[in-house]
């Protein structure tokens, strides 16, 4: 990147260091903070989509539905996280190609579980073996998401499903003897109030999602964890023009205060938004503000 990196042989101290962490290999590690920043920024939201359904679905009358919300949420959040996304990463993308099989190769005589093999048609394949390799990755990642986000939606909707029922049931009662209809009433009353009860369990539930994106290494999503432990293993001259001992424990010391540091103002945020929430509420937080401003 600098014009004095064309001789690494010759560098020490700074100059070295500052080429050094210039490479092209090192864009990967920054990179990897933009696919992890990424991964939230989309996460959040769907998880939180996927909670508001199951927490929905579970309060249904309709008695299918809800067994199907009370079922995801039990189910999902009973599962160890690990074991999920090892599993269902895998089942989820065989699901696809099967679902491409039956499309397009209706002739295929050949059975599709072969032993432990699952064989679809090339061209049910996902992605194509033809597609460029920001497909395969775009694809992987795509996976990614929506796996973490079925997790944490579950327990998203367990969250919200109990700040619903922590909204005074006198509102309710009294949004319908004002002759407003059960839907009316959850969308204009009990969803509104349900946030500052929320807020508090989905604080909690982000600060977990941020320590479980190591895990997009277990996917195969090369992240931060994946060229921290590259990047940092012993190099030697014959692999690279910048040889070094093995300086993991740095690497990784790097990663922690990153997430110690993302953690931080994650928190700041939150309490910016809670007291936003809580302002005019009738909550303990809400009274203790309208004390501090009397």
């Amino acid at each position: 990147m600098f014009s004095f990196c064309s001789d690494p042989a010759s560098l020490e101290g700074i100059e070295w260091l500052s080429c050094y962490l210039t490479t092209g290999k090192h864009l990967g590690i920054y990179w990897s903070i933009g696919t992890v920043l990424l991964l939230l920024a989309i996460t959040a939201p769907v998880a939180l989509l996927f909670g508001f359904a199951g927490a929905s679905a579970a309060r249904s009358r309709i008695l299918p539905i809800a067994w199907f919300g009370k079922g995801y949420t039990a189910i999902v959040r009973g599962v160890p996280d690990i074991a999920f996304f090892l599993f269902f990463v895998i089942a989820l993308d065989q699901f696809f190609e099967w679902i491409r099989h039956e499309v397009k190769c209706p002739d295929w005589d050949m059975p599709i579980r072969q032993g432990s093999d699952f064989v679809v048609c090339a061209e049910a394949k996902l992605p194509l073996g033809t597609a460029p390799q920001w497909v395969h990755e775009t694809y992987g990642f795509s996976l990614a998401v929506l796996t973490f986000a079925i997790v944490f939606g579950a327990f998203a909707a367990n969250v919200l499903s109990g700040a619903m029922r922590a909204v005074p049931h006198a509102q309710l009662e009294t949004a319908e003897a004002y002759g407003m209809s059960q839907r009316q009433t959850f969308w204009r009353v009990l969803v509104p109030q349900m946030w500052v009860y929320a807020l508090p369990g989905l604080s909690n539930l982000w600060m977990v999602l941020i320590k479980a994106t190591p895990l997009l290494f277990l996917l195969g999503v090369e992240d931060i964890v994946y060229w921290a432990r590259e990047l940092g293993a012993t190099k030697t001259a014959k692999f690279t023009d910048y040889p070094h001992g093995d300086w993991r424990m740095w690497y990784f010391l790097a990663l922690l205060v990153f997430y110690l540091g993302f953690t931080k103002v994650s928190e700041v945020v939150l309490d910016k938004i809670m007291l936003r929430l809580t302002r005019g509420q009738a909550t303990a937080a809400g009274e203790a503000q309208r004390k501090a401003a009397a």
